[in-house]
């Protein structure tokens, strides 16, 4: 993923209790601030979401959109299906055991179908990726 911006949360957590609460995605809006619905719309044969429609509302972007998403056992990745505002948006969080818990490492990549300064569009990752990590950690710390 070219151009992405990146950050890290250690968790105190084993990392399977941290990937339970990123797989729960239709959960989210209760504990992730921006997200206002989350549907999703197929799954996988191992019951972990495929296609998922987002509705966010962010002081940056606001938009309705649909993400693929691929899972492993220590990484989760998505990818734009559609969207209106959005025109790219590539992210991964990767899980990593430590001697507190589990590392987190999000990436994030976006584009918009708007003319954005890069400087404006990495501060928008900037703030996704750190509220996500930060409400991601409150929630599976309890």
């Amino acid at each position: 993923m070219a151009g992405q911006t990146r950050d890290s949360i250690e968790i105190a957590a084993p990392p399977d209790e941290v990937m339970a609460v990123i797989a729960d995605v239709a959960a989210y809006p209760e504990w992730v601030d921006t997200m206002k619905s989350v549907e999703v719309l197929t799954t996988h044969p191992d019951g972990k979401p495929d296609h998922v429609e987002i509705n966010l509302v962010h002081a940056v972007v606001k938009d309705r959109y649909t993400l693929a998403y691929a899972w492993q056992s220590s990484q989760v990745s998505w990818h734009l299906i559609q969207g209106s505002l959005l025109k790219a948006m590539d992210g991964s969080y990767e899980l990593e055991p430590s001697a507190r818990g589990t590392k987190v490492t999000y990436a994030l990549a976006v584009d918009v179908n708007l003319p954005m300064i890069g400087m404006f569009r990495r501060k928008a990752e900037r703030t996704i990726i750190d509220g996500a990590l930060k409400e991601l950690k409150r929630r599976v710390e309890g």
